[in-house]
Parts: structure tokens; sequence; C-alpha cells
């Protein structure tokens, strides 16, 4: 199943989860109206629709799946302003970030104004299990950065460090969609642990292709510059394999890119090269495949239905993807 005919199938419901956004961001404080909507247009909607098409998956058919679609992507933007700050990022989704156009003062503020409007959006659908669940994953992604900003510049970052943050920034979201979407069906216990562990699995394969792509893509594709995580001292696990590796000429090459927060001395070309040389990029795939088929294991126990396929071709398309 292609991702468009993914989508197709909860259109109206993505169509509701962009109209419940717009309301949210509207605000008597113009500016948080003004920055919201130009958070708010942009992004792949992809855990909203995980969201939606697990709850459709387990035959729950009420608004409160709207609702949380909006509260998920709110949560998202928030950390994706954060972020944005932390990294002194200029491009976002393909033009300028929010601290390029209005400093770094406004984007905190609105990112925790994000983040309290999910949790009174959250709160107000009365299931305080969703908001356990919500209110965890929100935790998990902080801890997350954290972690990521106390190993930011160490290349003897091993791969099980990086996979711990990838866990906490990415996949604990991914994972709370999906489970979401089996708590409001009222699915068996047993089934709303596979669905949170299938939507980890692929919040997990997500990342990592997420992390290939900054090597393999291109600035107008990826909508961001390419490289970026490597100039803003963060190691993933193609680099991390090549480290692994234990030749002195490439860290040296890495710790140079880092010191000099970017390639001044060392050329990105001569980088990618050993990647490809070494396979490192291959094996960061490779490693991305691993949680694609964790994650269709995960399905076997639901029975065979055109749904259940769709969920199904969403690693697929996770990892095939080019942005």
């Amino acid at each position: 199943m292609t991702p468009e005919e993914i989508f197709k199938l909860i259109e109206p419901e993505l169509q509701a989860v962009e109209h419940e956004l717009a309301r949210q961001i509207e605000s008597d404080v113009h500016l948080i109206s003004q920055v919201g909507r130009y958070i708010r247009s942009g992004g792949k909607r992809v855990r909203p629709a995980l969201l939606l098409l697990s709850a459709k998956f387990c035959d729950y058919q009420g608004e409160d799946a709207i609702a949380l679609g909006a509260v998920v992507e709110m949560i998202h933007s928030a950390t994706l302003v954060h972020d944005d700050v932390i990294d002194e990022a200029e491009i976002r989704r393909g033009r300028a970030s929010v601290n390029a156009v209005w400093g770094n003062q406004l984007p905190v503020l609105m990112g925790d104004w994000l983040y309290a409007s999910s949790m009174k959006l959250t709160i107000s659908r009365r299931n305080f299990k969703i908001l356990d669940i919500l209110v965890d994953a929100t935790k998990q992604m902080i801890e997350g950065e954290l972690l990521q900003l106390g190993l930011n510049g160490n290349i003897g970052i091993t791969e099980a460090q990086h996979l711990e943050i990838s866990r906490r920034k990415t996949a604990h979201l991914f994972s709370a969609c999906a489970r979401i979407g089996g708590v409001l069906g009222d699915v068996a216990a047993a089934q709303e642990k596979a669905l949170a562990d299938f939507g980890f699995n692929i919040g997990m394969a997500f990342q990592l292709i997420d992390d290939l792509l900054d090597f393999t893509s291109s600035e107008k594709v990826l909508g961001k510059p390419v490289i970026s995580d490597l100039k803003e001292g963060k190691l993933t696990l193609p680099l991390i394999y090549l480290m692994r590796l234990g030749i002195a000429k490439h860290a040296q090459m890495v710790e140079t890119v880092v010191r000099e927060n970017g390639f001044n001395s060392v050329h990105q070309d001569e980088l990618i090269d050993l990647l490809r040389e070494y396979k490192t990029l291959d094996q960061a795939r490779s490693k991305a495949y691993e949680f694609v088929e964790a994650s269709k294991q995960n399905l076997r126990i639901f029975k065979n239905t055109p749904l259940k396929q769709a969920l199904l071709s969403i690693p697929n398309f996770i990892v095939e993807r080019d942005r």
C-alpha cells in the first residue's frame, strides 16, 4: 500500500485534525496566533496519521482521536521549535526557522505554550490513562534532548547511547500514538501493548532513517541543511560505526569538523566517501530495517484486515522515504 493510499483511508480525519490545529493556535495574543500559523504550515503529519489509523484499526469512531491527533502534532512542533533554538538552526521545512525569524526568546516561550496547550486539550478529553501516556512521552522526549546535549561533541559516543537518545526523543511519542489508538478502541491489554511496541519500533526506524538522510539527501529535498548533525556535534550511527573501526585519521577528521562547527578544513564529500567505502551507511540502514521487521512482528497478534495491511505498510514507507 502506498503512502497516498494510506493517507486516503484517514483523509477526512486528517482534515479534521488540521481544522483542530488551526483552532488551537488561535489566541487573543496576536503574536501566538502569528507564530502558530507559521509553525502549523508544512510537516508530514506522520504522528497524527499513526494515531488516527490505529484508532480506526481498533474500531474507534468517536471524536477524541481528532483532538488527540492535534495534541501529538502540537507536542512534536514544540519539540522542533525548542530543538532549533538549541541547535541554532536557520532552516526548517525548507524555509527560515522560527528562531531565525523571531530570535530565540519567542520560540522558547512558543514551545512552552504549545506544550501547555497540548496538555490542556488532552485533559479536556477526560481520559487520564491517555494523559499519563502523553505526559510520559513528553518527559521522555525532554530527557532524550538532555542526554543528547550531555553527549554533544563526544566522538566516543556508543551505539547504545545513541539508540537510547533515539528511544527517548522519537520512539516513545510514536509508541504513544499507536497505543492511544488501542486505548480509544478499548482493546485487550495484550493488543494495546502490541500497538505500543509497533509504534515504538517504527519510531526507532524513523529516527535512524532521519539520521541517514542527513548524509544521503540534499537540502532541497530534506528542507534543511545536510550533514548538520555533525556540525552541531552530534554523531549518529553512520559515524559511530566509522569511529568503531578505530582508524586514527578518521577520528581526526570528525574531531576537526566538530571543533570547527563546520566543514572548513575537511570537505564533506570526503567524509561521505568514507562512509560509503566502509559501508557504514549500509550498516545504519540495516539497523533501521531490524526495527521495521520487529514492528511487523508486533502486529501478528491481530487478525488480517485491510487496515492491518495499511499499518504494516507504514514501516516500509518510513525506511524508503527521501525526506
